[in-house]
């Protein structure tokens, strides 16, 4: 087995088909076809499900991507430390629950990086597939956060997925609503208060959801719920229906805009507040890249200046 084999399946599994991957990779069809054929035989398995439609990964071709993947980024990341720079473009990818300062600080990342030399992705995900992203490293770098609903069971689910959590920040709970909300003005809002307005959540499914929800205090009985996929959709629920979601109270208004504002949440004997521990998730002893630790030095740099505010 060669690197290159390896190089080839990952490929393929990206693409969804031999003859597109042969094109990305400017080698003939029959050669990348003979060469993936030498592979499964070597290791005596079926890695592709072959189809006219093209192919689909078998349940060893799923185990073994995901292992050819964590090696090929190993061997990516001790290449770009120690060797010479090759031609082809380097991948970086991040797998978040929807903040808006994730993308802020992707932003940042780029914008210091040759984007000739880079493919990157940012995608802003349900909490399991963040998980599972990074998991199988189709991203480096996962953004979720833990408290103490939900911290047994999501460090159980990173611990059979082979992850680790690093944290970065621990915030309070805050109310985030639109500045025509009729408590935008207020100091403090308790959770008497939010009872007439509709709790906005993004949409998890699955068993356990509540585990796995983006905003804190999931556990408390919200007598109107919406759930929705994405942040856009999100704030228009704000402003129409004077919604509320429960977050950390970081926001980017240069993304967001100015129209949103964070109220602290004031917690109760029957609803007390909780803290939300911010952090990353990366495969356990997996070496950072380069562009990893970078993208994690942006982070620290935008939450500690939000922190300081806070």
């Amino acid at each position: 087995m060669t690197l290159q084999q390896i190089l080839y399946a990952i490929t393929i599994s990206e693409q969804g088909s031999f003859n597109k991957a042969s094109e990305v990779l400017y080698i003939a069809q029959p050669s990348l076809t003979e060469a993936i054929k030498e592979l499964e035989k070597e290791l005596h398995i079926i890695i592709f499900n072959r189809g006219g439609r093209g192919v689909t990964l078998t349940s060893d071709g799923r185990d073994f991507i995901s292992y050819a993947r964590e090696l090929y980024h190993q061997y990516n990341a001790i290449v770009e430390k120690y060797g010479e720079n090759g031609r082809r473009k380097k991948k970086f990818a991040v797998s978040a629950q929807h903040y808006s300062f994730v993308v802020k600080s992707f932003v940042e990342l780029v914008k210091k990086l040759n984007m000739d030399e880079y493919e990157f992705a940012i995608r802003e995900q349900r909490t399991q597939q963040v998980i599972e992203d990074v998991s199988t490293l189709n991203s480096e770098i996962g953004i979720i956060y833990l408290s103490d609903f939900n911290a047994a069971l999501i460090n159980k689910v990173l611990r059979s997925s082979n992850l680790e959590f690093h944290e970065l920040i621990e915030c309070d709970a805050y109310v985030y609503i639109w500045k025509g909300h009729p408590l935008a003005h207020n100091k403090t809002i308790r959770f008497d208060e939010l009872a007439p307005y509709p709790c906005l959540s993004f949409e998890q499914g699955g068993n356990g959801s509540m585990y796995f929800a983006e905003e804190i205090l999931t556990n408390f009985p919200y007598p109107r719920t919406i759930k929705a996929t994405d942040r856009a959709t999100m704030l228009n629920l704000m402003v129409g229906l004077n919604g509320f979601t429960l977050c950390s109270g970081i926001i980017c208004e240069e993304l967001n805009g100015s129209d949103f504002v964070a109220v602290p949440y004031e917690p109760d004997e029957a609803h007390p507040g909780g803290k939300m521990r911010i952090g990353y998730i990366t495969k356990k002893k997996m070496l950072l890249s380069g562009v990893g630790q970078l993208y994690i030095s942006e982070l620290k740099k935008y939450l500690g200046v939000k922190n300081a505010n806070h």
